[in-house]
């Protein structure tokens, strides 16, 4: 289920220590800001260096004594996405599960793989019915508001006075983070690193914007302690 995601035992602590080196560390999902808030709080609201966590691909974010902030400008279309969910509900193969997260409503069919073309064509169709935009993620699609956010607009707010930044991603969803990364080296000259983080379900499209690849969240893990450790010389942002 994917609200029962939670990341692995010493992923807080490695975040933590991240934040407290680099100074600027940012948690960006498709989730809540209040999922993220659930899980990072000791992280996120650490007096010296917080965690920033943003949810929803940008359109809210949680402050360092929990309050979420909400774009004004999302929060209109909550009652148009209630609305498609409804009709989704009521029509969805058994085992597809349709999640109303803020402005946005997901279509997982993870556990009715069967039923992938249903879920895509008509989480289509209900998305240009209803003026949203409709996403592919793994083994869902999400329908949401066409706000011009996304983990690349998030990635690009976080680097501002930044000499280099990093990203690690492994669904479509972080395809437009790994798009800025490229337009930072390119365009601004800014150290630029994208990690994709691989498994059986990961889109080739991911891994082929990275700069390199881990395999599986503990990959990824062993990535984030290193450099939370490495010598000074390893560092440079």
């Amino acid at each position: 289920m994917p609200a029962s995601a939670r990341p692995l035992d010493g992923v807080p602590e490695a975040l933590g220590r991240l934040a407290r080196r680099f100074h600027s560390v940012t948690v960006v999902s498709g989730r809540p800001a209040t999922f993220l808030w659930h899980l990072l709080a000791a992280v996120a609201s650490d007096p010296v260096a917080p965690v920033r966590l943003v949810g929803l691909y940008g359109v809210e974010s949680a402050a360092p004594d929990g309050t979420i902030v909400v774009d004004e400008a999302a929060g209109a279309w909550m009652p148009v996405v209630a609305g498609v969910a409804d009709r989704l509900r009521a029509r969805a193969p058994e085992g597809v599960l349709v999640e109303v997260t803020g402005p946005s409503v997901t279509v997982h069919y993870r556990r009715a793989p069967a039923a992938a073309d249903w879920v895509v064509d008509h989480a289509g169709t209900e998305a240009e019915a209803a003026g949203l935009v409709a996403h592919r993620g793994r083994r869902s699609v999400e329908i949401r508001p066409d706000l011009s956010m996304d983990k690349g607009v998030v990635v690009r707010r976080a680097a501002v006075g930044c000499r280099a930044v990093g990203f690690f991603g492994d669904d479509l969803g972080d395809v437009p983070a790994f798009v800025e990364l490229g337009r930072l080296r390119a365009e601004e000259g800014m150290g630029a690193v994208g990690v994709a983080v691989i498994d059986q379900e990961t889109s080739p499209e991911v891994a082929a914007l990275a700069d390199l690849s881990v395999v599986g969240p503990v990959g990824a893990l062993e990535v984030l302690e290193f450099l939370a450790v490495a010598p000074a010389g390893h560092r440079d942002g």
